[in-house]
């Protein structure tokens, strides 16, 4: 009897001893080694968008063998691994997550071999291809403009040389696509893949449509790519081939890029992890822009996909902040009317913008301590002796509260334009027009319509010079020396040091 129980003990003690093991197994194991390097730490990051993320890191022994292993699965993508000398190889993650890599640091992609991983060889046969015909064209280069000015013909031999050499790589993906279709590096060679334009055809005129290539490219531009794969996230491509097509192929007007960004947006829909990437990357892009107006892109995204059923992966407090700083901006955009405002003048008088009966308003919010001001404002100062002459008002209002010090600037510098300020601290402005730093400038037309806005002074000289010639006016900046040595743009609206 005591036996019995023995026995049926060390059974069952095996079987969780098993099952315990077989809990720990690693759901990857990726053996590096690299000969040349030992007893360090190097990395194994991912591609992401325009950035590279760290997900694992591992020491070496002394003969340079590295393991990288995991609980979870890797998800499919890009790796690199980096080594401390900043130098690093590719790695091609997909269902292959249990395989070996071998290489030397004389070099790393020449000599690599790899066992376990059908993606990684084949991937590495491709790069090793890549770098012979890449030095094969920089030797080509090199003939083809040493005879540049010397020898047309001979230039145009070495033209024509390296144009098969390319045509030898796109071929070599175009085989291997056909081989190999639904495998990963397939789809990176499709997503960098580029529309091939056919022909124009003629219009009824006879003659060939000049704008059929853009259109083409334009409207075949996403034909290649799998938007359900959100492996392509993880490559160095995909950020690169949506910033492209929404900067260089979109007209970057508000309405335009908003009309695009929905359209790309719709086709990431497909994949969660794509809709994420895609929403994010046009909302950020839009709201950091240097270029006047997009922050319209922003409102309309933020307005349009931040919601509590379409932005899961934003938190209720950051969905809060993005929201708040949607409805801040709305009522300020280019396009739209200036929110009213009233403020007093040094004298305690009164001052409406909307009553101000001119062609153009520029509304200033400045504060006399703001060192970016102290630059800026002389330079409005002296614009504005010229511009006063061409229908033009300057609405000048102090984002301070310190009444003598507004007063005393307002005398030293020669303000003579209409300085406000909300000497008793009961109008709202701040919020209203978003004045967090100063200076800002903005442009305002008969009807308070803003036209412009977050402007320095010589853009804002700039763009009053085009708006008047627009009206059959010119206006001569002979005098603002400030146009002609602008080295201190940059300082003036750099943010202020602590």
């Amino acid at each position: 009897m005591r036996t019995l129980k023995l026995k049926v003990f060390l059974f069952v003690f095996c079987a969780m001893t098993i099952a315990s093991i077989a809990g720990t197994e690693p759901a990857y194991s990726v053996k590096i080694k690299v000969v040349g390097v030992k007893d360090s730490m190097c990395y194994l990051a991912n591609y992401y968008g325009d950035k590279q993320y760290i997900h694992d890191s591992a020491r070496s022994d002394a003969n340079g063998r590295y393991v990288f292993e995991g609980k979870e699965k890797l998800p499919g993508g890009i790796y690199l691994f980096v080594l401390p000398t900043r130098k690093y190889f590719e790695v091609l993650i997909d269902h292959d997550q249990f395989f070996t890599m071998e290489t030397d640091t004389a070099d790393m992609v020449k000599n690599m071999k790899i066992t376990g991983s059908k993606d990684n060889k084949l991937f590495y046969e491709y790069l090793n291809f890549v770098s012979g015909k890449g030095k094969e064209v920089e030797g080509l280069k090199t003939r083809m403009n040493a005879f540049k000015d010397i020898n047309k013909d001979s230039s145009k031999f070495y033209r024509e040389k390296i144009l098969k050499v390319d045509t030898l790589v796109v071929n070599y993906k175009a085989n291997y696509i056909k081989m190999n279709p639904e495998s990963f590096l397939s789809k990176v060679f499709n997503l960098s893949d580029e529309p091939k334009i056919p022909e124009a055809p003629l219009l009824p005129n006879g003659r060939k449509d000049s704008t059929f290539a853009y259109h083409y490219y334009k409207g075949h531009y996403f034909d290649k790519i799998d938007f359900t794969d959100d492996r392509l996230l993880r490559t160095p491509v995909f950020h690169d081939k949506i910033s492209r097509y929404m900067k260089d192929l979109v007209l970057q007007m508000p309405d335009s890029v908003n009309k695009e960004a929905d359209m790309l947006v719709e086709r990431a829909k497909v994949n969660k992890d794509m809709f994420k990437y895609v929403v994010w990357w046009v909302t950020n892009n839009y709201e950091t822009s240097n270029i006047m107006g997009m922050d319209a892109v922003f409102v309309h995204m933020a307005k349009t996909y931040y919601t509590k059923e379409l932005a899961t992966w934003v938190d209720s407090t950051q969905l809060f902040k993005i929201q708040d700083r949607a409805r801040t901006l709305d009522p300020i955009l280019v396009g739209k009317p200036a929110p009213y405002m009233i403020l007093q003048d040094t004298a305690g008088m009164w001052h409406s913008l909307y009553d101000l009966k001119k062609k153009y308003t520029v509304l200033v919010f400045w504060d006399p301590d703001c060192g970016h001001c102290q630059k800026a404002i002389p330079k409005l100062v002296k614009w504005y002796a010229i511009a006063k002459d061409y229908n033009i008002e300057i609405y000048a209002a102090n984002s301070a509260v310190e009444e003598e010090k507004w007063k005393k600037f307002i005398r030293e510098k020669g303000l003579n334009w209409i300085n406000v300020a909300d000497i008793n601290l009961h109008n709202n402005f701040r919020h209203e027009w978003d004045i967090v730093t100063t200076p800002q400038i903005y442009v305002l037309d008969e009807n308070k319509k803003i036209i412009a806005k977050r402007l320095d002074p010589e853009t804002l000289a700039d763009f009053m010079k085009r708006k008047l010639h627009e009206d059959g006016k010119e206006i001569n900046y002979n005098d603002l020396e400030f146009l002609k040595n602008k080295k201190d743009k940059e300082d003036i609206y750099a943010p202020e040091k602590e």
